[in-house]
């Protein structure tokens, strides 16, 4: 089944967003120009997410990709609260008593976030209430907790991320009259989902990341030439820190079930999740909920059984990795994207394609054909292929798009092959999953001269 080119443009397009950042917004020049982000789905529906922000009440941005597993109702969640549990975790002392007494009065509340969403991006309405009430809990207690210091990002991240875990693990647990409610909850509690979260201050960019979607930076070396820095580890089997911390975390006679054929009880890739309270609760709890839950929880065979040699739970922890770093006039992008992108491209790729792609710079280089014997005709065919690219680009009006047309498309040579990539994306829903995962991914450009001007006033 073949599709034209416009056909795969209208595919690969579909999800496309992009935010510039108005050059003086009242308060301070950002160190962010804009950015561009996009998914592909494999499944159906989709299972990732993405979350971007700026930060009302304090500076920053928050950005973020979510991959979700067993379900899309995790991500989904995760995608829509997590960025308030930061926002909150961040003001400061007098900014929170004043939200929370207008909550008391009645008041119109001072708006926390200003979110840039796409339309596809949905919020749960049905469910906003108990999130907010949520929330407004953990406000509540940061008040009272008030020890009259600024908050530390990455002890806000942090903190953010496990109330918010914490709290999808209650709310599953304490229910809701609404079965509506009740069946929304469970879902997100039972199914999971990784994170990989980017918040930008001036030079200051701190990554959290719980689980293997990846933050990769892309810097131009002084020869004009890319390079990858990554900013997260995975926490997956190939980690070796992240096997020994989970085998530190239970008894010795547990050790050789804890991780089999690379998964957390030969179960589950990725070793940090939100969710998966199947990995979390006693067994006690999880019988205790899932009997008195909705029917349709007790039709769910994931929800019945119980993972192999469960012994000393919780496995599974929400918490995330915090990596800060200085941003430098030479650091041009950040690229955050699911497991979906990394499994098909290394990141040395993908700081050059993106680096290439927004200095377009990439039709003056020497063809290079790494160690293969090419004939004339070959030769022929990579030239009118450049040809042609060239004209492509100017069709990606996003670098995000740009990167999946690669990550879908590429062929032996590196370059993308028009019809591997309709066929790739020709592939009935049932059959996609088998050969790419969803892809979710947000290039956010860097504004070189504010970080140029910040480097010289400090």
């Amino acid at each position: 089944f073949y599709l034209t080119p416009p056909q795969v443009n209208s595919i690969l397009k579909a999800n496309e967003y992009s935010f510039k950042v108005p050059e003086f917004d009242g308060k301070n020049v950002s160190s962010v120009l804009g950015f561009d982000s996009n998914q592909l789905p494999a499944n159906a529906p989709i299972e990732d997410r993405r979350s971007a922000a700026t930060c009302l009440q304090t500076r920053g941005m928050l950005l973020g990709v979510f991959d979700g597993h067993a379900g899309c109702a995790c991500a989904q969640a995760v995608s829509e609260r997590l960025f308030y549990y930061i926002a909150v975790s961040l003001l400061p002392h007098e900014t929170l008593l004043e939200i929370e007494n207008a909550v008391e009065s009645g008041r119109a509340l001072l708006p926390i976030l200003q979110w840039h969403k796409h339309p596809n991006d949905y919020f749960s309405k049905e469910a906003s209430k108990l999130y907010f009430n949520s929330l407004r809990t953990y406000w509540q207690e940061l008040i009272d907790l008030n020890s009259g210091e600024t908050t530390d990002v990455r002890e806000a991240l942090i903190n953010a991320f496990k109330r918010l875990d914490n709290d999808i693990s209650l709310e599953a647990q304490v229910g809701d009259p609404n079965s509506f409610l009740n069946y929304l909850v469970l879902q997100v509690a039972f199914s999971g989902a990784t994170a990989c979260v980017a918040h930008v201050d001036g030079v200051d960019l701190h990554i959290a990341n719980t689980g293997d979607s990846r933050a990769v930076l892309g810097v131009q070396e002084e020869d004009g030439s890319w390079s990858a820095v990554t900013l997260s580890y995975d926490h997956n089997a190939q980690n070796e820190h992240e096997v020994e911390r989970v085998k530190m975390e239970h008894p010795k006679s547990e050790e050789k079930n804890l991780v089999k054929q690379d998964r957390l009880l030969g179960l589950l890739m990725p070793f940090r999740a939100f969710g998966d309270v199947k990995f979390k609760w006693s067994i006690e709890l999880q019988k205790r909920v899932v009997e008195s839950g909705p029917d349709q929880l007790n039709d769910n065979e994931y929800t019945k059984f119980i993972p192999p040699n469960y012994h000393t739970p919780p496995y599974l922890t929400a918490e995330p990795e915090v990596i800060h770093h200085k941003l430098r006039p030479q650091d041009k992008f950040l690229v955050l994207a699911t497991d979906g992108l990394w499994e098909t491209m290394h990141r040395q790729d993908v700081a050059r394609i993106v680096g290439e792609y927004l200095t377009g710079v990439h039709h003056q280089q020497p063809i290079a054909v790494g160690g293969y014997k090419v004939t004339l005709g070959q030769m022929h065919g990579l030239l009118t292929e450049r040809r042609a690219r060239i004209s492509s680009v100017f069709e990606d009006q996003n670098a995000a798009t740009h990167l999946i047309r690669h990550a879908v498309g590429n062929n032996e040579f590196g370059t993308v092959d028009h019809e591997r990539l309709s066929k790739m994306l020709s592939l009935p829903e049932e059959l996609a999953r088998m050969y790419r995962d969803d892809i979710t991914i947000i290039v956010v450009q860097f504004n070189s001269h504010v970080i140029g001007a910040c480097q010289n006033e400090e």
